[in-house]
């Protein structure tokens, strides 16, 4: 139990350095961004990219930082991190012949479950709020500022899609018995569902309409969530936990 749970703060510490040294140039370039957004509207090769162009110009530093950093970093990275690190919840105990003695621990399995579930998301979740945090004082460094509300409320929005996959995953390891298969079908799921949303008129049928740039400008400009696309999510991740629970308790070494 130690020993997964050191893992996965390594893993989680390694998943937020990377985030942050992906968000610091990104905010220090957008001075240059602000100058040459016309031409990077030229160069774009598709209608959808043209579209985010304009939307960051239009949003101001607000767009520019939730584009790079939630869209751009949390969708990817953050996607990734949440698939790797609930493929394994069960299935890699199966897979490492230590299924039955990590049931063998005196306590039941609800809580075993609930523990390792626990332990995931906070490692999907915290990096995100952690490097979000440091959004506004990198921000002076450049001459601009942010208040942390509308920031911090995108970053539940975004944990929120993150748990989602996480949850769905997690569920598909209850299942398993080798966490490779669950983990590659669920990133190219994933990687599909991105591509679809740089397809013009596809692209309202991407879960990442969920997370992109207009849906955080929705955020700052109300001071608050829109629960027909916070609700679903937040749907999507309990109904997979519970899921998860029925089928661990029937689960068999």
């Amino acid at each position: 139990m130690a020993r997964a749970l050191r893992s996965m703060l390594w893993r989680a510490v390694a998943y937020a350095v990377v985030l942050e040294l992906m968000l610091i140039p990104a905010i220090l370039y957008f001075p240059e961004f602000e100058k040459h957004t016309r031409q990077l509207r030229a160069m774009a090769p598709l209608p959808v990219l043209r579209d985010i162009v304009d939307t960051l110009e239009e949003g101001g530093v607000f767009a520019y930082v939730t584009g790079q950093h939630f869209f751009k970093g949390c969708n990817t990275l953050g996607t990734a991190a949440a698939v790797l690190l609930a493929a394994g919840a069960v299935a890699g105990e199966v897979h490492r012949g230590t299924f039955e003695i990590w049931l063998a621990r005196p306590v039941s399995r609800v809580r075993l479950l609930t523990e390792r579930w626990i332990q995931g998301a906070l490692a999907v979740t915290l990096p995100v709020v952690a490097t979000t945090l440091s959004i506004p004082w990198l921000l002076t460094k450049v001459g601009y500022a942010l208040p942390y509300s509308p920031l911090l409320l995108s970053a539940v929005q975004q944990c929120a899609m993150l748990l989602a996959i996480y949850s769905t995953t997690f569920f598909l390891s209850t299942l398993a018995r080798a966490p490779m298969g669950i983990a590659f079908a669920m990133l190219v799921f994933t990687i599909f569902q991105f591509a679809v949303y740089l397809v013009e008129r596809m692209t309202h049928w991407s879960l990442f309409r969920l997370t992109d740039v207009e849906r955080f400008l929705d955020i700052q400009r109300t001071g608050g969530f829109d629960w027909r696309a916070l609700g679903p999510l937040v749907f999507v991740t309990l109904a997979m936990y519970v899921a998860s629970l029925v089928s661990f308790a029937r689960r068999t070494p």
